[in-house]
């Protein structure tokens, strides 16, 4: 499953199912969920295959991998050669307050498309893994909790005309002006901060995107997750 053979700047993408599944529903229905199609290319048919694999069902959790194959192009003596490269994608499927929970160790794009995929293995069809929310006040009320930590506010739904997006950077952002008056134009949609319990440089938006800019390992991330984000989620 998630191994930790090096550090790295993680970013993630927190889902939830829309119908509950008992974990070990979820993980049946994962662990026969393969596909296979050929896609020629430049004369060549290559197999490409998705698939979920290494399912560990631990506790109140579910733990895979996402495992799917892309065509790459490299330049070989003079040629273009397409080749079949294999992406893995580690998944924790979650149980918190009465739902389940699915974060995927992906960018934005990558995570959603993954989650379509992953919802029409558990439901047949997509739309079933549904964006998490964060509410506006509840990111708001995190960060005056230690607004000494924040770096960056980034605010949409701006009432004021031609303007789109608002931005605050610098220290104790809470206590400038220009920060309450931006309140009273916009809503907090994302802020970058350094956590007070773990230490992490940690970007969080409304739509529940997690980036830690530290050099950590995937479990370290994941926890983190678990016990500073999803309490922050509006279940």
């Amino acid at each position: 499953m998630v191994v930790n053979i090096f550090c790295m700047v993680i970013a993630g993408k927190i889902f939830r199912l829309r119908e509950k599944l008992d974990l070990n529903t979820v993980a049946a229905k994962l662990k026969d969920y393969r596909r296979e199609f050929i896609q020629p290319i430049e004369g060549v048919e290559l197999s490409l295959i998705t698939e979920v694999k290494d399912i560990i069902v631990r506790g109140g959790e579910v733990e895979a991998l996402f495992s799917r194959d892309e065509v790459i192009k490299i330049y070989q003596r003079g040629s273009i050669v397409p080749q079949v490269r294999t992406k893995e994608t580690p998944l924790l499927f979650s149980e918190f307050k009465g739902e389940v929970l699915l974060t995927i160790l992906e960018k934005k794009f990558q995570a959603n498309n993954i989650a379509n995929q992953v919802s029409k293995a558990l439901f047949i069809t997509s739309g079933q893994i549904v964006e998490a929310k964060i509410l506006p006040e509840t990111l708001k009320g995190f960060h005056e909790q230690n607004p000494e930590a924040t770096k960056v506010i980034f605010f949409n739904d701006v009432d004021i005309p031609n303007i789109n997006k608002l931005s605050l950077y610098g220290e104790s952002l809470a206590n400038t002006t220009l920060y309450n008056e931006y309140c009273s134009h916009g809503k907090i949609w994302y802020i970058v901060f350094r956590s007070k319990k773990y230490g992490y440089i940690t970007g969080i938006t409304r739509n529940a995107i997690v980036t830690v800019f530290n050099n950590i390992l995937r479990d370290e991330f994941l926890n983190y997750v678990k016990n500073e984000v999803f309490p922050l989620l509006h279940i």
